[in-house]
């Protein structure tokens, strides 16, 4: 019983295995961040980069995030009791013109199972539709993903609009093509190539 077997637990897809050794690692008194960023997070980074090689497809990653909310679900509650202020509010969606869903969706459910509250918009976001939930919602982050090099600029769009209606969130890019090269020229606030490191960068934003 120990870190590793949970990120096994996880990267094998076990999602009673997780969620039982989260909970016992949890009674044996370790940190539930401990739980969240070596066992969990770093797992998922590991399957976001066994996808990248090919050594994992899409419906393994997906069953991997399962496996690994079963065992957030576990160490939520203990994370909110340690929360010190630092949980905010996320929207999040792919770009107009973009229909990628798996990563994005991946992303959120990770900020989820991390204590944030997120709003998941979907895919083909409209520029409208991102400014109007950051209102609504109160955002501090607006994270938007493209995998489609014709949608990146939508980034950029999106960002403007926010600035023009004097909403303060933190802009956040992601996605296969996006460089933090380019996060920087479009004025995002941050950029994070996978799903653990937007967790993190999130985080650090906030």
């Amino acid at each position: 019983m120990s870190i590793t077997d949970i990120r096994q637990a996880v990267l094998t897809g076990d999602a009673e295995g997780a969620a039982d050794l989260a909970r016992a690692e949890l009674e044996a008194g370790t940190a539930p961040a401990v739980i969240m960023n070596d066992a969990l997070i770093s797992a998922m980074d590991e399957a976001g980069a066994r996808m990248a090689t090919g050594e994992l497809f899409i419906p393994e990653v997906l069953v991997a995030s399962e496996a690994m909310r079963a065992a957030m679900d576990v160490i939520t509650p203990h994370l909110e009791l340690e929360a010190t202020g630092g949980r905010g509010t996320v929207v999040i969606g792919a770009v107009e013109g973009d229909v990628h869903d798996i990563g994005k969706s991946l992303v959120a459910l990770m900020l989820d199972g991390a204590g944030f509250t997120v709003h998941d918009l979907g895919v083909d976001v409209a520029t409208p539709a991102f400014v109007a939930a950051a209102k609504e919602h109160d955002a501090d982050v607006v994270a938007m993903s493209s995998l489609m090099v014709t949608t990146m600029p939508k980034m950029k769009v999106v960002i403007d609009a926010l600035r023009e209606a004097g909403i303060e969130a933190k802009p956040i890019v992601g996605g296969a093509p996006i460089t933090k090269a380019f996060a920087d020229e479009i004025g995002a606030a941050g950029y994070a190539p996978d799903a653990g490191g937007a967790v993190r960068l999130v985080r650090d934003l906030l």
